[in-house]
């Protein structure tokens, strides 16, 4: 190769490097880093991030995540989502410039995740579209609907006693040990065979108590159906925390579609307990019981989510099922009146109840729907309508008749009939009815049918009743729907059903 063949290789080198430089481009984006100034149980501090937003995510040098909280003129609080063991004084933090999201959509059903939308259940990654925040503002009011469709729990005492509709608050609360987590789980086992996607929040408790509930949830094939969100009490208090919010995000994203939803929130004392924590830790003055002044806030701006939205927008539904815990029944206590003042009624479940084996334990007098009632079946209301009163009424002659007081023969018919209201209302845990044998079970009841029948054969009885709707399941709906365009009280035939399927029991053939 000639010197001229070489000077010409270098010039042609020479020029395509130089296009190459000029056409490169490199973007340039500033990232914000900060020092860690100290460490805490749950909390960090932080210098040198002042521009940062409140709730935007930051990662630290292990690759864990936090959010910033408490942003402090001279340095900022920002919740930790894991252990702080890895970390150490003087480490950067890195800002991510976005607020915390998670993962939501329908391949969301039928898995355990984290607030953070980690997978927990071992049935790999999981692939979504889309992430929402997991703190939203509430719909607007001129963007809701009344509540006018029913939510059907199964459990005859709640449809009966205490109706819930769709976009609904309804609290469940009362001792430890009463039987709240099988309710809300027995609400949700009876979603299976309709259109409502669940979402089961488990805030603060054991791992051996969300695996038992996840296991139930599988047993009843209505795991396909929900989706599970786990902050173990082992946890991070800050996975605690932002629980029940990312749990509301995932179903918001199932009612913008236009599909009706439940979550429940299991439960809202812990959640309460780990802000507490949080907030002391980051030297928020304390007050009552050492709860911050925002509590209230942190738990209304979290049920306001829950509303029926305008068809316009889909015509979805959120309905919120929180759980509270009290104290040797103390229903006055700081968080439960706070979640009873935000919700539209409670349940509350006795311990005497449950220690007298009447199951579920829900105590009728102290539990109240205040918009149920609306969404409730014309058939059904009208069946009970005076139940409520009469059940009532038998709670209080019972505690009279204890002392052996003698009693006229109203008397004597009230406290029987009280007894097979009772019996009625008990109902074994992961057998959810379908309306029609509810309204069956009571219209035998209301019409007297029952009076007949021996006290220890009334589970036969509605055992019958419950088969005989299934059987006659069409014509119960016909029979119900047609009375309700009639505006009649209560549809003859499905009087004569009822007559037919105690008649057998009435004259004692049945044993037991």
């Amino acid at each position: 190769m000639t010197h001229q063949d070489l000077a010409t290789l270098s010039d042609s080198l020479f020029q395509a490097f130089t296009t190459a430089v000029a056409n490169h481009s490199h973007p340039f984006s500033p990232v914000a880093v900060g020092r860690i100034q100290s460490i805490a149980a749950g909390v960090v501090r932080v210098t040198g991030l002042d521009d940062i937003g409140f709730e935007e995510l930051v990662q630290f040098a292990d690759g864990s995540l936090g959010m910033a909280y408490d942003l402090d003129i001279a340095d900022l609080g920002v919740i930790l989502f894991g252990h702080p063991a890895s970390l150490a004084i003087g480490e950067p933090v890195r800002r991510l410039g976005r607020v915390l999201d998670i993962p939501v959509g329908h391949e969301l059903l039928g898995r355990v995740i984290d607030p953070l939308g980690r997978p927990l259940d071992g049935a790999g990654p999981i692939k979504t579209r889309r992430r929402l925040p997991i703190e939203r503002p509430a719909p607007a009011i001129m963007d809701r609907l009344p509540v006018t469709v029913p939510l059907q729990t199964g459990i005859k005492a709640i449809d009966a006693m205490v109706p819930i509709g769709r976009g609904q608050r309804e609290l469940i609360m009362g001792d430890r040990k009463t039987g709240k987590t099988t309710v809300a789980l027995d609400t949700i086992i009876s979603q299976r065979d309709s259109a409502v996607y669940c979402v089961y929040c488990a805030i603060g408790q054991r791992s051996s108590a969300v695996a038992k509930a996840v296991d139930v949830l599988r047993k009843n094939d209505a795991l396909a159906h929900c989706v599970v969100v786990v902050a173990e009490s082992n946890e991070a208090a800050g996975l605690s925390y932002i629980a029940p919010y990312a749990a509301t995000s995932i179903a918001e994203s199932f009612m913008a579609e236009g599909y009706d939803t439940l979550v429940v929130y299991d439960d809202l004392t812990s959640h309460a307990r780990s802000y507490r924590e949080l907030s002391l830790l980051l030297h928020r003055p304390p007050g009552r019981e050492a709860f911050p002044g925002d509590i209230f806030y942190i738990h209304s701006r979290l049920l306001e989510r829950s509303t029926r939205l305008k068809q316009e927008l889909g015509g979805g539904s959120l309905t919120a099922l929180p759980i509270v815990e009290t104290e040797s029944q103390n229903i006055s206590a700081y968080i439960p009146t706070n979640l009873i003042s935000i919700t539209d009624g409670q349940i509350y479940l006795s311990p005497a109840l449950f220690e007298l084996g009447v199951l579920p334990a829900i105590d009728v007098g102290l539990s109240v729907s205040r918009v149920g009632g609306k969404a409730q079946h014309d058939v059904y209301r009208t069946i009970v309508k005076d139940l409520k009163l009469a059940y009532a009424q038998f709670v209080e002659l019972e505690s009279f008749a204890r002392f052996g007081a003698h009693l006229d023969e109203s008397s004597r018919r009230m406290l029987a009939h009280g007894q097979k209201i009772r019996s009625c209302l008990k109902q074994s845990e992961q057998k959810p009815l379908r309306m029609e044998a509810q309204i069956l079970i009571m219209a035998a009841l209301a019409e007297g049918l029952l009076d007949a029948v021996p006290i220890e054969q009334m589970a036969l009885v509605q055992d019958k009743l419950a088969e005989t709707a299934l059987e006659h399941q069409a014509d119960v709906a016909a029979w119900l729907s047609e009375s309700q365009l009639a505006k009649e009280p209560l549809p003859p035939a499905l009087v004569r059903l009822a007559e037919t399927a105690v008649a057998p029991f009435a004259r004692g053939k049945e044993q037991v």
